[in-house]
């Protein structure tokens, strides 16, 4: 079993190795022709830029898409500079310099990458992909009951915030910022999933289509660790088996087929506010002008807020969709279940996530409320403030640094469900549902309660299980999401999910029990 895992991680090395050169490779060469065609795509009319970007980059070899990129972005922020200090508006390009040096340096790659996207593709996903089982599965105890020991993941350099977590940590934190701002970077690796994305939309890949990729890719490579792990445990198959068909289906394939057939991308599971810009200027226009079908997208989304969401959760509590459906939920799920023992169980952490997670709720919908008077008002500024700034503040700090960055980066040191704890709005909104008006909880035995600790242990979310457990009181938190990884990983069965009738849902069953042993010894004594 060493022997394969020492292969697994000697070719993951080299596959890592060679997906990190491809950013270094081919050349880019900006023409005449394709300049003329992006600047008429974009109607750019500043002469400013045009003569600067000439002179700077048209017909010039660059052996690396960074100069490339970052001469464009000059070249904008100079123009814009130039116009605005003379008031000259109508010339200013409104486009991000970096989103225009990614349209530019997409169309002026050529070389080792542009010429050889599938082998490339099979030499980097597919050897991946291959690598990661070998070196992953047989670590994976086979006998005994699965998933239910800690051994050795506070001993482990890749569990326990070890060298190998912080540079996971480090990566992931470096591809975010990447991917969010500044996608010229990964030219390269979003030219090798050009095919797919051709054979699917119609469209050569974006740096977007990249990520839906990547997160599809990695949530079924850790999905097959789920299955194994948790092997003994229907539940966790199922919802493993659940998150999995949603993201690769309707958050990955059902927008990019929508694309093909000239209908507006749009994830039909993806809730507001999670989904944020749902009620923004620019996705309202686009669904009202896209007919019948636009329409019903629009109707959906207001409908899947106020009334499947509420409904399901007092159901079946949060864990419809933040555990079976959500593609956050997912990911944390598959990728970040080897590091859910480092979510803090601390009162300042709880204390700082009941704060935190509905500030956000509260600011999404603020924002939200005054993007739609702006829209309704045929406005653009609320009270004084550019609706558009706010849009753009709350996008960078919460749907970028928050969600992204932080959400999926922290993974390795601070737990898996480090957005969904402290920053996702539909986490929040569900909770307080689920708090005050749902079926859904879970119960415990204390008489059978051992006290391993393994349930408090493996909580993504922060909550001591085990002092629940030893009281024999329902857990009812607006915080869990229902994962069921607690039950699964219990010893004596103690913990069970249950979905029953409100009354006595938040009562402790110790203090039940003890009333009637209270009443049994009265009984006696008479």
């Amino acid at each position: 079993m060493n022997n394969i895992r020492t292969l697994g991680l000697g070719l993951l090395l080299a596959v890592f190795a060679l997906f990190m050169s491809l950013i270094f490779m081919g050349h880019y060469k900006l023409t005449s022709a394709n300049f003329e065609e992006i600047i008429t795509q974009n109607n750019i009319t500043s002469n400013v830029f045009i003569k600067n970007l000439k002179s700077s980059s048209v017909d010039k070899d660059f052996s690396t898409p960074f100069f490339l990129a970052h001469s464009i972005a000059d070249a904008v922020e100079s123009a814009n500079a130039y116009h605005k200090k003379n008031k000259e508006w109508g010339k200013v390009i409104w486009t991000k310099p970096h989103s225009l040096a990614y349209q530019i340096v997409k169309s002026s790659g050529t070389g080792i990458v542009v010429q050889n996207k599938l082998t490339l593709y099979l030499l980097s996903f597919g050897l991946a992909i291959l690598a990661g089982l070998l070196f992953m599965l047989p670590a994976i105890p086979l006998k005994g009951p699965a998933g239910i020991k800690n051994n050795h993941i506070y001993q482990s350099s890749a569990t326990n915030r070890g060298w190998i977590a912080w540079f996971v940590f480090a990566f992931l934190i470096l591809f975010y910022l990447v991917l969010y701002f500044r996608p010229s970077y990964m030219i390269n690796w979003i030219y090798i999933v050009d095919p797919i994305s051709e054979s699917l939309s119609g469209n050569p890949a974006s740096q977007w289509f990249l990520y839906g990729f990547l997160y599809c890719v990695i949530m079924s490579m850790m999905a097959v660790r789920m299955y194994i792990k948790y092997r003994h445990n229907n539940y966790q198959v199922l919802r493993t088996t659940s998150v999995l068909f949603f993201q690769i289906v309707f958050a990955f394939l059902i927008p990019e087929i929508l694309v093909r057939f000239e209908k507006p991308w749009y994830d039909f599971k993806n809730a507001f506010p999670l989904d944020y810009d749902f009620f923004f200027r620019w996705n309202l226009n686009e669904l009202l002008e896209n007919g019948g079908f636009g329409l019903f997208i629009l109707v959906w989304g207001v409908l899947l807020t106020l009334v499947v969401v509420p409904v399901m959760v007092y159901f079946f509590g949060k864990r419809w969709y933040c555990s079976w459906v959500c593609g956050c939920g997912g990911l944390a799920e598959t990728l970040g279940d080897p590091y859910r023992q480092l979510s803090s169980k601390s009162l300042f952490s709880w204390k700082v996530e009941r704060w935190l997670v509905h500030g956000v709720l509260v600011f999404a919908l603020v924002m939200t409320s005054l993007t739609l008077y702006g829209y309704f008002s045929e406005t653009y500024k609320v009270f004084g403030i550019k609706v558009q700034t706010i849009q753009d503040i709350y996008g960078f700090l919460i749907g970028s640094i928050f969600a992204g960055v932080i959400g999926t980066g922290f993974y390795p040191i601070f737990g898996n469900r480090v957005w969904c704890r402290f920053g996702c709005p539909l986490a929040a909104y569900m909770g307080v549902i689920q708090r005050f008006k749902s079926r859904f909880r879970i119960t415990t035995n204390g008489g059978q309660c051992i006290s391993c600790g393994n349930c408090s242990t493996y909580c993504e979310q922060g909550i001591d299980v085990r002092a629940y457990a030893q009281k024999g009181e329902n857990i009812v938190r607006a915080s869990c999401v229902g994962c069921g990884v607690c039950s699964a990983v219990c010893p004596r069965g103690v913990l069970k999910l249950e979905n029953g009738p409100e009354e006595g849902r938040i009562g402790s069953s110790a203090v039940l029990l003890g009333n009637e042993m209270n009443l049994m010894d009265q009984l006696n004594e008479k």
